[in-house]
């Protein structure tokens, strides 16, 4: 049920964009189930992660803030499919294409 209120749904309508949610998480190495690692850099402009660097499976990606519904942040690379899902007790990699989970149970190390 968390995984469906994260997918890829159409963009947020306007009104949704200004009550989007500011999470402090980390920066650094994350290690998830199943003994996956990336790494993710933040890039914050006005007290806001805008976007982030993600090195996962040998390569880097840049992902940038996409509105969400549920206000979680949520950054997006639509050239490689790649969403990452910040909620305050986990990271979460999903390919936006298949809408299956790349990697979950996403932690700082």
């Amino acid at each position: 049920m968390a995984l469906a209120a994260c997918g890829t749904p159409a963009k947020a309508p306007p009104a949704a964009q200004a009550s989007q949610l500011e999470l402090r998480l980390a920066s650094g190495p994350y290690t998830c189930e199943n003994r996956v690692s990336l790494q993710v850099e933040r890039e914050v402009l006005n007290r806001a992660t805008q976007r982030i660097r993600l090195v996962w499976n040998g390569n880097s990606y840049r992902l940038d803030r996409d509105p969400s519904y549920s206000g979680l942040p949520r950054f997006e690379d639509s050239a490689s499919g790649l969403v990452w899902i910040d909620l305050p007790w986990k990271g979460l990699l999903l390919d936006s294409r298949s809408n299956k989970p790349l990697a979950n149970e996403c932690r700082p190390a």
